[in-house]
């Protein structure tokens, strides 16, 4: 007898662990580690995930495996181990790390039935009843959870006459298409042609048309050139001549896109320097890390393509990690274009079906370089050579829900398993990359110059201060204001950042002071000009703008901050002549938005490309030669120790798209805050003099790199609670941690409550404590029950990146 181990889709602590069930005698031969599986799980049916194999339990009576839901293992050895990792790592649970791997569409649906047990039962039901099952056995729950028959069907189950069955329903649906074949010899087909009656052309010119086809020919295909209808097609294939299949295909995201092949470009000193140690270490099958250190424009990308063949070429495969959907339109112009069908890509633009498709390209090897964002790392391939991550310094490739990992760290336990190099990109790396790199620990691999002759471009620093106080009342300064009229004479574009989203930041009663807020979180509501609305971001509550305050009924409601319609109405006014293309949250948020926008922008449709974080990295325009940050310093004043580096970072990388061909580029920055390190910094283009600085100040307060920090997240709808839970975990963890730990707090957490529960933090800072994994696991087993209860949530982040 074999028997399977099996962790189950519970994600709950009593749970997390596998369960031994008997492999039925057919499916013993047929069943592997690493498939999924449908097993009963008290009353219900539940997908679960094969873990182990084995000859005997420690059970006593076991039940079968109910079914096989994959032909091969959808999670091989080394992803199965990495799972491992990552509940050890991020204290998550095994099936949301083995969920996290695969796309959404292979996550199971559960749906609930109401099944007669027996067929002379039918009788015995009540006659409200009878007539729900009156011609068959079986009934959804959903249709008939919110009608007054329930308690009716609750009885009968009692009495055993109906049973509730849990049905296990993938989401993923394979896409397929028809296709006609002819179903008689050459001989026959001849004949069949001359049989036909005078006036039966269509028929005629359909089984001419199949006669030279192959291998059959899909069926919309055959009627458009053919001319004929369905009817001929039914027609031909009731006399037996044609045959009807179903032919499955990959939903292709880019199949209405030619890409222009393109060769490897001729590289530089300083890019065959870099590239050298890479290839090298491709080729020796080592695993290393380097940090690709290169100013903005240097020609990263072109040294990533050219290691990519290096790994090709040694007959292995490549993941190419970059940040969010920004990216992807122009990166995979430039992936496709030099690895044509090679290449399958992974990112939040795509549907569920698209995913699953490009996924599967993967997993049946029909591919060799997948390029994508976060959840890309995860990539089922099994003779990996290399893993690039550009733009490493990125927040999102931190994930923020559970498993919470970072994908640098399963990058480099990917790469270890594999023995191969893990590439880190950045004009601005990560505090923490950059002194590991200083330590020895990464590779640092330096471009200093840009690809273009212009060098750098020349950085203008605005007080908006000075603006305000000699009558300046606009959103722009008199220097970025003739810089944009200069480009629209010149006939070149610019590009406008703004640090925010939606038209408005808050809004505010100028006569008491009232600031309308979410009623369920701890935070102002955003106003949205185009439906007149107000929205909490968070929780996503809305409610119709007041023109009265709610405190003091005064009409003096104003609106304080700016947002990206407001900024794209002022430019309107003030420059009508001019085209602008708006990208935020609202303007991208339907399918192919992103792409058909910045595909306008680069065929020269609009002067000015105006918008928020998702322009700041990786656009390349020949014609941009202004960029204006609108509100430099909006990030520096949140409650975030990176507050400093994401600034600079953002900054850098801005000021990066301006003047990357033939024509030089200029930056203006506008900002309440010029004396700030991070954006005096920014404006020379000065990594290393930030670096020393920056360092230097989390040496004295005690951050990464020179601690590890965790942060620990209560939430309750009582306040009481909240803090009452809080205050045991920190003193729990004072007396079980060494008296080097730092535990801080607890406080409220910045934002103190979201949708009506009260949110308390308390953080610790460590360099060295052997026990920690273990002291936060008794942390959260000790809150289980009241965890499942649903009322108490407990997160523990141990590599945070949002601080709120």
């Amino acid at each position: 007898m074999k028997i399977a181990a099996v962790i189950v889709d519970v994600p709950a602590r009593q749970t997390d662990r596998p369960f031994d069930y008997v492999i039925p005698e057919k499916w013993e031969d047929v069943l592997q580690v690493g498939m999924r599986v449908t097993v009963p799980f008290g009353a219900r049916l539940l997908q679960g995930f094969v873990v182990n194999i084995k000859s005997h339990s420690e059970v006593k009576t076991l039940k079968p495996i109910e079914a096989i839901l994959d032909v091969t293992p959808v999670l091989n050895e080394e992803l199965l181990g990495l799972g491992q990792y990552l509940t050890e790592t991020t204290l998550c649970f095994a099936i949301s790390a083995y969920q996290a791997m695969l796309p959404a569409a292979m996550k199971a649906k559960y749906e609930k039935e109401i099944h007669l047990v027996h067929e002379e039962d039918r009788a015995c039901l009540h006659e409200t009843i009878q007539s729900l099952f009156a011609d068959r056995s079986v009934i959804s729950w959903k249709d008939v959870e919110h009608t007054n028959v329930v308690p009716l069907l609750q009885k009968e189950i009692q009495k055993g006459y109906l049973e509730v069955v849990y049905r296990v329903k993938e989401k993923a649906a394979k896409k397929t298409i028809k296709y006609i074949d002819i179903a008689v010899s050459k001989e026959q087909i001849h004949e069949a042609i001359e049989a036909l009656p005078a006036n039966a052309i269509k028929q005629k010119q359909l089984l001419t048309l199949l006669r030279s086809a192959k291998d059959g020919m899909p069926l919309k295909e055959l009627l458009e050139q053919s001319g004929a209808s369905h009817a001929s097609v039914k027609a031909l294939i009731q006399k037996g001549i044609l045959s009807e299949r179903e032919v499955e295909i990959y939903r292709d995201p880019y199949e209405h896109r030619e890409f222009v092949k393109t060769e490897p470009l001729p590289l530089t000193d300083e890019q065959k320097q870099a590239l050298a140690p890479i290839v090298e270490s491709v080729r020796a099958s080592k695993h290393e890390v380097f940090l690709l250190y290169g100013v903005t424009g240097s020609g990263k990308t072109e040294i990533y393509m050219q290691a990519i063949e290096e790994v090709l070429r040694q007959g292995k495969e490549a993941i190419v990690l970059v940040p969010e959907i920004s990216l992807t339109p122009q990166m995979v112009e430039r992936f496709k274009g030099r690895f044509g069908s090679q290449v399958a890509v992974l990112h939040s633009g795509l549907s569920v079906g698209e995913k699953y498709d490009e996924w599967r390209k993967i997993h049946r090897k029909e591919v060799k370089l997948v390029v994508g964002a976060r959840s890309a790392i995860f990539a089922p391939f099994e003779n990996l050579g290399m893993i690039i991550i550009d733009e490493e310094h990125e927040a999102s490739y931190k994930q923020e829900e559970n498993p919470r990992y970072h994908a640098r760290d399963v990058a480099i336990y990917r790469a270890r398993f594999h023995q191969c190099p893990v590439v880190l990109g950045s004009a601005t790396p990560s505090l923490e990359s950059f002194a590991r790199a200083k330590k020895g620990i990464y590779q640092l691999l330096t471009l200093k110059k840009r690809m273009s002759e212009n060098g750098l471009p020349t950085v203008n620093i605005v007080d908006m201060r000075e603006e305000l106080r000699s009558g300046n009342r606009s959103m722009f300064s008199r220097i970025l204001f003739e810089k944009l009229q200069d480009r629209l004479t010149k006939g070149e574009q610019s590009v406008l950042f703004l640090n925010r989203r939606g038209y408005s930041t808050f809004v505010m009663c100028r006569d008491c002071g009232h600031v309308i807020r979410c009623p369920h979180c701890d935070i102002s509501l955003t106003y949205h000009r185009v439906q007149q609305r107000l929205k909490c971001h968070y929780c996503g509550h809305e409610e119709p703008l007041t023109y009265r305050c709610p405190s003091c009924a005064s009409e003096h409601i104003r609106f304080f901050g700016t947002g990206t319609q407001k900024v794209e109405e002022e430019l309107n006014k003030l420059l009508p002549e001019a085209r602008v293309i708006r990208m935020d949250v609202d303007t991208t948020s339907r399918k192919g938005a992103h792409e058909r926008l910045l595909e306008a922008f680069g065929e020269g449709k609009a002067d000015i490309l105006l918008g928020t974080q998702m322009i700041a990295k990786g656009l390349d325009f020949p014609k941009v030669t202004l960029v204006g940050v609108l509100a430099a310093d909006t990030m520096l004043h949140l409650p975030d120790f990176r507050s400093s580096e994401k600034t600079f970072q953002l900054l850098t990388q801005v000021s990066g798209r301006a003047g990357r061909h033939k024509l030089p580029g200029e930056v203006v920055i506008q900002t309440y805050t010029p004396e700030h390190y991070s954006i005096e910094l920014a404006a020379k283009h000065d990594y290393d003099m930030f670096y020393q600085k920056e360092m230097a100040i989390r040496k004295l307060h005690g951050y990464p790199p020179f601690y590890y920090l965790t942060l620990i997240t209560v939430s309750h709808s009582e306040i009481t609670k909240a803090v009452a839970v809080t205050e045991k975990i920190a003193a729990y963890l004072r007396a079980h941690l060494s008296k080097e730990a730092i535990i801080l707090g607890p406080v409220a957490s910045p934002i103190a409550r979201l949708h009506d529960r009260y949110r308390y933090q308390c953080m610790i800072k460590y360099k060295r404590e052997p026990n920690f994994t273990r002291v936060l696991k008794t942390v959260v087993d000790r809150y289980q029950q009241e965890i499942s209860q649903g009322e108490l949530f407990i997160t523990v982040d141990t590599n945070p990146y949002m601080m709120m």
